[in-house]
């Protein structure tokens, strides 16, 4: 009996000792992000369901997430995810355009019209080729996303393009600050998550960016008017979850396929969750006592004859390969 017992007693040692190593072998992969943790942004909200997922998947993974910008600067993150030092990010794409100019042509003026179109765009050969630049880099795509976006002005409501002249603006991406160069505005670069204090302390009359970040950050507090993107936006962005190539590469096949598996759930999240946030971004303006309006069709069209002139024309002179980008990108109706 005292045998059998130690036997027992040793069985259970051996299968606890497996258990706590087992545990001990759970692989931790760091999420960042710019935007605020549960406040409610869909961008966190998309990263939160990578690391619910692959936790309920229980294939070994522990994805801690550091949003507000707490581990890397915004536009640090791709550098990091290129060199395997941050592992997933909820990155807009243009931000590493100092790499890869081409990544300009995911925030080109009036290039994708609505939500459904930028699904579109997902399967087609112009994103076959901005993905292929972004593996070759050595990052892997875990789920799109586009994000709809508009102007907010302390000054005076941003509608035709005479309504920019004079106003210092932010504008996310080099082809939105070329067409509005061109339509006489002074441009102040910087990431969304400072347009708050810019605006605030006067460094800033306006700027553009996605209906998310305007009312994550709540610069309706700073706003005067706002231009909600509605039929005739100009101002989409690919905002999509990434992840570092070598952290990919590392883990087990079961691994790979939980978190792809993840990451689709979270791109259709997302698509459903983007269509309302211009709806929610009107209603938190109209709530905040801010002017809403959005441009006309003619409006809109003043516009991208303007970016014809600036954005798409240097595009096309100045990145390898952009005029047939740019061409690939229209030929998706």
């Amino acid at each position: 009996m005292r045998k059998l017992l130690m036997s027992t007693a040793l069985a259970v040692v051996v299968g606890v000792t497996g258990a706590v190593s087992g545990l001990a072998e759970a692989k931790t992969l760091k999420a960042s992000h710019q935007w605020p943790g549960g406040k409610g942004d869909v961008r966190d909200e998309m990263v939160q369901i990578i690391a619910r997922e692959v936790g309920k998947a229980n294939v070994g993974i522990d994805v801690k997430v550091y949003p507000g910008k707490s581990l890397y600067k915004p536009k640090e993150q791709w550098g990091a995810m290129v060199k395997g030092q941050l592992d997933i990010s909820a990155f807009p794409l243009a931000y590493a355009a100092g790499r890869h100019p081409e990544f300009d042509s995911t925030l080109m003026p009036g290039l994708v019209k609505n939500h459904d179109h930028a699904k579109r765009l997902n399967s087609s050969p112009f994103m076959d080729d901005i993905k292929k630049i972004i593996n070759d880099a050595g990052v892997v795509v875990l789920a799109d996303a586009w994000l709809a976006g508009g102007f907010a002005s302390k000054k005076q409501c941003i509608l035709g393009p005479d309504t920019m002249k004079g106003q210092v603006t932010r504008a996310a991406g080099k082809a939105f600050e070329q067409m509005l160069v061109g339509a006489g505005a002074s441009i102040a670069s910087m990431p969304s998550s400072e347009i708050y204090n810019a605006l605030q302390t006067g460094v800033l009359d306006a700027a553009n960016t996605s209906s998310g970040s305007f009312v994550s950050y709540r610069i309706y507090e700073q706003a005067k008017c706002l231009t909600a993107p509605g039929a005739n936006a100009l101002w989409f962005m690919y905002e999509p979850l990434l992840m570092s190539k070598k952290s990919f590469d590392k883990l087990n096949k079961e691994q790979q396929a939980a978190l792809m598996a993840a990451g689709q759930k979270a791109e259709d999240f997302f698509f459903d969750a983007a269509k309302g946030l211009d709806d929610k971004l009107v209603k938190a303006y109209k709530d905040a006592g801010v002017e809403v309006v959005e441009m006309t069709s003619e409006q809109a069209k003043a516009w991208r004859d303007i970016a014809n002139e600036t954005s798409y024309k240097t595009f096309a002179e100045k990145v390898k390969g952009g005029d047939m980008l740019i061409k690939k990108a229209l030929a998706v109706k």
